[in-house]
């Protein structure tokens, strides 16, 4: 499963986005050999984004990841 993200007529390319997020090129002279189907979204978007549920389970909301510092921070020092 793919999705078209850019067509580019110059160079005769089609670029193409995987499910898991990898991105391809395709010929257009290709494209029309090609047997393609339309389908409906994924209901599980999670699988472009390349994450497992212990990296977001367990943080609150507003919440620092450790090891996080604001760049700022040293403003409110002044």
């Amino acid at each position: 499963m793919f999705e078209v993200v850019a067509v580019d007529e110059d160079d005769g390319t089609i670029e193409i986005q995987q499910f898991d997020g990898t991105i391809g090129e395709l010929e257009i002279e290709n494209w029309a050999q090609m047997l393609l189907l339309e389908v409906s979204p994924p209901e599980d978007w999670s699988g472009s984004v390349d994450m497992d549920p212990d990296d977001y389970v367990g943080t609150k909301e507003g919440e620092m990841p450790s090891g996080f510092h604001d760049p700022l921070e040293f403003l409110d020092n002044l």
